[in-house]
């Protein structure tokens, strides 16, 4: 005699891990998803090998997925809201086309250097904000992209309006993209795991009741500080490969698109999952990109699909594909 019975039966209640399973159909049916979205990635610079212009595509999708990764992990782990993106972009960008251009740093140091001391920039920068919250700290980190594209621009340092050239490029169309998408995975999969080891639980109950961590004897400030330092520590780099993408630094490293296209890739992928941002960065960016076809009408499409969305799917594509493929289904012997 048979029955069916979820597929996820039972595995949940032993453990969420892979390797505290004992079946082999079971550890597929757990790591399925995470070795399909990293075949998927590997493969798509082969598929799209002919078409130079949509691999490039490619190379924005996982630069806006990184920082849509950063929002994610700032909004829903930590309760810091930050619109500023772009400020990220534009301080690794910068950085990197300075040691690059200026001082000479070859492109191999140029853009691990870049990412780290733009992320202790930033951190400085937004360290004597870190005790606000809410729309209050939104508001400082859209500020700062403004404020610095200003001054770059009212002093003309750093090329101002110009922007620095002659920067190294990235050796080889294959190695461009390669080195994103091993760097995205690394991010996504090291993230996740951070996020539920015990400082990331501290950092959930700092988003939640950050009185009782305090209450706790736990610094809240210094588990922030760590939090902006991961999230601009990602943004930076996305900054930083920009510039050697496109070879040059300027002004529109500081644009509001860098700061909006992540906010609502995380709103269309799912807040909270990290792997939704970049769902929802797979989504746009192709989409933006179709939709020049129509010109100025296509911020109409756009916002129209938007807002279809946010109202029939306010939770986010990776709620509805997660709760759909746990609802799957297998007989089984009674």
């Amino acid at each position: 005699m048979k029955r069916s019975e979820r597929v996820d039966r039972g595995i949940n209640v032993r453990s969420e891990g892979i390797y505290a399973i004992s079946s082999l159909k079971e550890i597929l049916y757990l790591a399925g998803p995470r070795m399909a979205l990293v075949l998927i990635l590997f493969l798509l610079p082969v598929v799209l090998d002919s078409v130079p212009y949509w691999k490039r595509v490619v190379n924005i999708m996982l630069v806006y997925s990184l920082l849509a990764i950063s929002f994610d992990f700032l909004a829903n782990y930590v309760g810091l809201v930050c619109l500023g993106c772009s400020f990220f972009v534009g301080v690794g960008g910068y950085t990197s086309a300075i040691l690059n251009s200026y001082l000479h740093v070859p492109i191999y140091l140029s853009i691990p250097l870049a990412s780290v001391l733009g992320a202790v920039i930033c951190t400085l920068l937004l360290l004597p904000c870190l005790w606000l919250r809410g729309v209050y700290f939104a508001i400082i980190t859209l500020m700062y992209p403004l404020l610095l594209t200003r001054v770059i621009e009212a002093l003309n340092i750093f090329g101002g309006t110009n922007g620095i050239s002659g920067i190294e490029s990235l050796p080889g169309n294959d190695l461009e993209n390669y080195i994103i998408i091993v760097v995205m995975l690394a991010i996504l999969f090291g993230l996740r795991r951070f996020v539920n080891q015990d400082i990331g639980l501290v950092m959930r109950g700092v988003k939640d009741n950050d009185q009782s961590i305090r209450a706790s004897g736990i610094n809240v400030t210094w588990i922030k500080t760590q939090a902006v330092f991961i999230a601009s520590l990602i943004g930076c780099f996305a900054g930083s490969y920009l510039v050697h993408l496109y070879i040059w630094a300027g002004l529109s490293l500081f644009a509001l698109d860098f700061s909006i296209i992540p906010i609502a890739a995380v709103t269309i992928g799912g807040s909270g999952f990290l792997i939704g941002a970049v769902v929802g960065s797979f989504i746009l960016v192709p989409l933006s990109e179709f939709l020049r076809f129509f010109g100025s009408f296509r911020i109409v499409i756009y916002c129209v699909v938007l807002t279809l969305f946010i109202v029939f799917k306010s939770e986010g594509i990776m709620m509805y594909i997660s709760r759909r493929y746990h609802q799957f289904e297998r007989w089984v012997d009674v």
